[in-house]
């Protein structure tokens, strides 16, 4: 075929009407050659063009007429040289790293390893043997889309209410869907989706990976797969197993036709995203793009050059310490908000791009360029502040701009409702916005993402329904996942017919929704909570795709869901629950009371000995609503109702005084986890007995 010069940037396969400019960055490559495939079943070579220019170590070329939906692949010739950590192999097909769309699954076979299987000498013998075959292909697209003027929503922080899905799970069962649409990017904006989202009152659905992935093999040869997906190989192309539309870069206007619904619906869209490691594993895994294409730029190398330096727990890191990866990872953030008008990021293990030699750096290149970056650094960025390397638990101790799972949020609250030792200074910090984790750094309440179930580890229901996990399902002979789950059972272990216990176990998921909703920061549910969903007790149910982890729509909590609801409209009502700014605990704009006040069940304030006097379970908060400190949009100040909170872990019912003097006189009951809506008001006065139930929460608004 005849080809041009081309160009070296952009990378990746560009089309421009008339043909494709093709561009790959290896430094360490002897030679390139890119192959393009047709048929029916997108295995049949057309042609294997090798790359005549390279700029600054990138290859490139101009293929005139191409089209949109070419699939494409490269060899790249060069040492295989282990000492000297580079792994080239031209008889391994690879993708591009830049691939916009990728058209399969991968289909194992071991020609997909640049090594021979079996040899004595493990990875050192170079294995022959045409991988193209049983290899993915890249696909070239047309960019063009209608997005009929749809930009980012731009929601507050402080009114961002996060949802998180499994694009698949979600919708693989909702019986209102079309069965050609369950489980793909069209299903999840079908409109009864979109409604139970809206109606429960998300702001944020943050959706689980979806940058093309790939099932591990051992888990396939077992009749598993990676359900969760955090195993990308693909950082620029959504995943074609979520399109109901098509292979060859429908995908892509799929996808964007789902995000520009949620837009419609007032809906922001957050994608997980992992660029820690990829699913090319240790030394011993597969070639399927980077580590063909150049491994020593791309991984982070051992001492000895043949092994990997792993902070993710899945074989290899990204090497973030030069600048072809970070431009790797930075110009596919760019490309996710500038084309495919995402809302956010949340960055899986996030501490191991912060590794600049070893330990976990704040002032990392990686954190430098997206502070600096005019794009990156206006969208919503959540880090998942660990990795499994020494040091790498790092909850607030990343840099501004930055929100965070915060895990510390995540065991207090359980601890605090399954009755463990603890002290209330640290329930009292966590509903409170994790001052001592994030003011420090200048970052307000909202850098806390505060949740108590992820989609690793059980769920809602779960938790209050096991004490162990139950993964047999996953193969590994229960060992995988967390064991300390600091879970309650509520006195039985799984699923019961006792109407007691169920009652229980009701109420403490509704005082979980109600505690995640009442504190301040960003509340994050998982999804499928809100109707009671169940894994069966699997706390790792990452390879199992089917009804354990999918959304049961059929088996909804009705009650629970309507409670969801309520906490979730009254948190978005009033401003005190979501405050901007960190409490003072001192009077703010003249008010005679403190914009915020603890006290004990007898009604008197909390003294330092109570704070670190041990073991305790009740307590109350007053939140001054005419003490919020800044102005709204419009510039006028911000003013709420004044709410007293009690909250009661205790096994059994408590007896708490409401508060004399400055306040307040009069309040009423506006909300109780015992029952499912809080009834008629009913008005008491300060010094007056309030019951709180065992285990519940119940709140006051004051009335004078």
């Amino acid at each position: 075929m005849k080809t041009l010069p081309g160009k070296p940037y952009p990378l990746g396969a560009t089309w421009d009407g008339s043909g494709v400019n093709f561009a790959l960055a290896s430094e360490n490559a002897t030679g390139v050659e890119l192959c393009l495939f047709g048929g029916d079943d997108g295995n049949q070579p057309q042609a294997c063009i090798p790359l005549p220019e390279h700029t600054g170590f990138v290859w490139h070329a101009y293929v005139p007429g191409i089209r949109p939906g070419q699939r494409y692949g490269y060899r790249v010739h060069g040492p295989y040289d282990l000492a000297n950590g580079h792994r080239f192999n031209p008889a391994k097909l690879l993708l591009d790293p830049y691939a916009k769309a990728i058209d399969r699954p991968i289909n194992w076979n071991d020609a997909l390893f640049g090594y021979t299987i079996g040899s004595s000498e493990e990875d050192s013998h170079k294995d022959d043997r045409d991988s193209a075959p049983f290899a993915p292909k890249s696909v070239v697209i047309d960019p063009w889309f209608d997005w009929e003027g749809d930009r980012r929503l731009s929601v507050p922080w402080e009114d961002t209410i996060i949802y998180e899905l499994h694009t698949r799970g979600m919708t693989k069962l909702h019986p209102e869907l079309p069965e050609e649409i369950r489980g793909t990017y069209a299903g999840l904006v079908h409109p009864a989706v979109i409604d139970h989202l809206k109606r429960l009152g998300i702001t944020a659905v943050e959706l689980m990976p979806v940058h093309h992935f790939v099932a591990d093999r051992n888990l396939v040869e077992k009749g598993l797969t990676n359900y969760w997906g955090y195993n990308s190989i693909g950082y620029f192309a959504p995943d074609v197993r979520y399109s109901s539309s098509g292979t060859l870069c429908q995908q892509v206007s799929e996808f964007k036709s789902m995000v520009k619904e949620f837009h419609r619906a007032g809906i922001e869209v957050i994608l997980d995203v992992v660029y820690n490691h990829t699913a090319e594993g240790n030394q011993l895994g597969p070639t399927l793009s980077f580590r063909g294409i150049d491994n020593a730029i791309y991984y982070r190398l051992a001492e000895d050059n043949r092994f990997y330096v792993d902070y993710t727990g899945c074989g290899n890191s990204l090497n973030m310490r030069h600048p072809r990866t970070l431009q790797l990872i930075m110009d596919s953030l760019r490309y996710w908000i500038n084309e495919m008008h995402v809302d956010g990021f949340r960055f899986d293990l996030a501490a191991a791009l912060a590794r600049e030699l070893h330990e976990v750096d704040r002032l990392s290149a990686f954190f430098d360029i997206i502070q600096q970056d005019p794009v990156i650094s206006r969208v919503k960025l959540i880090a998942e502040p660990w990795d499994v390397g020494e040091g790498g638990y790092q909850v607030g101790n990343f840099p501004p701009l930055w929100s965070e799972w915060n895990g510390k949020y995540r065991d207090c609250v359980r601890d605090y409702w399954r009755g463990a030792e603890q002290t209330l200074n640290e329930f009292a910090a966590r509903l409170t916005g994790s001052s001592d984790l994030y003011a420090w750094s200048g970052r307000r309440p909202y850098a806390s993402i505060n949740f108590v179930t992820a989609h690793d580890g059980f769920t809602l229901n779960d938790l209050v329904s096991y004490n162990d996990k139950r993964n047999e399902a996953n193969g590994e002979e229960n060992r995988d996942g967390e064991s300390n789950n600091r879970s309650w059972n509520c006195g039985v272990e799984g699923p019961i017919d006792d109407p007691e216990i169920n009652a229980l176990r009701a109420r403490q998921k509704r005082n979980f929704i109600a505690t995640l909703m009442f504190s301040q920061g960003v509340p994050m549910m998982l999804g499928g909570d809100e109707i009671g969903g169940t894994q069966r007790g699997n706390n790792n149910a990452y390879c199992q795709d089917n009804e354990i982890s999918w959304t049961q729509w059929d088996q909804a909590d009705a009650d629970l869901l309507e409670f969801a609801r309520t906490a979730i409209e009254f948190r978005k009502r009033h401003r005190n629950f979501s405050r901007r700014r960190f409490f003072q605990g001192r009077p703010i704009r003249g008010n005679q009371v403190s914009d915020i006040g603890w006290f004990k069940p007898d009604g008197n304030q909390m003294s330092d000995d109570d704070w670190n006097g041990g073991f305790a379970k009740s307590i109350g908060v007053y939140l001054n609503g005419d003490a919020i400190p800044g102005v709204d949009s419009r510039g006028e100040s911000v003013k709420d109702d004044s709410f007293y909170l009690l909250f009661n872990a205790h096994h059994e019912a408590m007896d708490f005084i409401l508060p004399e003097g400055p306040w307040g006189k009069r309040f009423e009951s506006v909300f109780d986890t015992t029952r499912h809506e809080s009834g008629r008001p009913r008005a008491m006065s300060a010094g007056s007995k309030v019951r709180v139930e065992a285990r519940s929460v119940a709140v006051l608004r004051r009335l004078e």
